[in-house]
């Protein structure tokens, strides 16, 4: 069971988003698909928990029965309210920057590409240094793929550590990944470290493949041969009037 249990508040980050018109429709329904599969889960878990139980990410209902779907929908499950209210806290104040920058598309994009590469990380580690048979929950691995790149993007940004600590985004991001990389060695805890890492992982990830798709080779090598042409013409030309102009004074006048 994952929990996200850093409080998290910033200097700018909530003026900027309580003053905001309202929340772009990415975040917005997350939130809200989020709270309401909590609210179900909460009320009728009894009834629906056979429902409930297919949707949480066990690595060996998606590696021997292939249960895919559970890398998406376990991002949904939350194991309190502890672990809700702060996942979706970060959520909107570090996503909603994002969403706005980036566009819908592109940020849901980011999101679950996150938390199911975060998801992929808990199945490999469930079967190399843990127990593939316990089932994980909870999206703080997309969270955490966005808090890196915060970090990333923006790493002497203040916001508040525990709601009181003025610190830099970078510090902060550093120290919840140290935290969550020396309690992954600890085999009896509660939370899965390893989709804190791998939410983080590919962040990066993302981050870094977005930039070399805005390096658009082609479109250099493209522009290269453009101006190559032009010089070669301006040559030409230069020799042309060279002639012409050499011609044209050797005419009686």
């Amino acid at each position: 069971m994952m929990a996200f249990g850093m409080a998290i508040g910033t200097r700018s980050y909530a003026r900027g988003f309580l003053s905001s018109s309202g929340l772009p429709p990415g975040i917005r329904g997350l939130l809200i698909a989020n709270v309401a599969i909590f609210l179900a889960n909460f009320f009728l878990g009894g009834a629906l928990r056979g429902v409930f139980g297919l949707a949480a990410l066990r690595p060996t209902d998606v590696v021997q029965h292939l249960y895919a779907w559970q890398l998406v929908t376990y991002m949904f499950l939350h194991g309190g309210i502890g672990h809700i209210l702060f996942n979706m806290l970060a959520l909107w104040m570090f996503g909603t920057e994002f969403e706005r920058l980036w566009g819908t598309r592109r940020f849901l994009r980011f999101y679950f590409f996150c938390g199911v590469g975060a998801g992929l990380c808990v199945i490999v580690g469930g079967y190399l240094f843990g127990n593939p048979y316990v089932a994980t929950v909870g999206s703080s691995g997309a969270i955490y793929g966005i808090l890196l790149a915060s970090a990333v993007l923006w790493p002497d940004r203040q916001m508040l550590f525990y709601f009181l600590i003025p610190i830099k985004m970078k510090y902060f991001v550093a120290i919840i990944g140290a935290i969550a990389f020396l309690n992954s060695f600890n085999p009896a805890s509660p939370v899965s470290e390893v989709a804190h890492l791998g939410g983080m992982l590919f962040g990066y990830i993302f981050l870094k493949s977005a930039r070399v798709r805005s390096f658009d080779a082609m479109g250099t090598l493209r522009g290269a041969y453009r101006q190559w042409k032009i010089e070669r013409a301006k040559k030409k030309f230069q020799v042309y009037m060279r002639r012409h102009g050499s011609d044209q004074d050797r005419r009686p006048h």
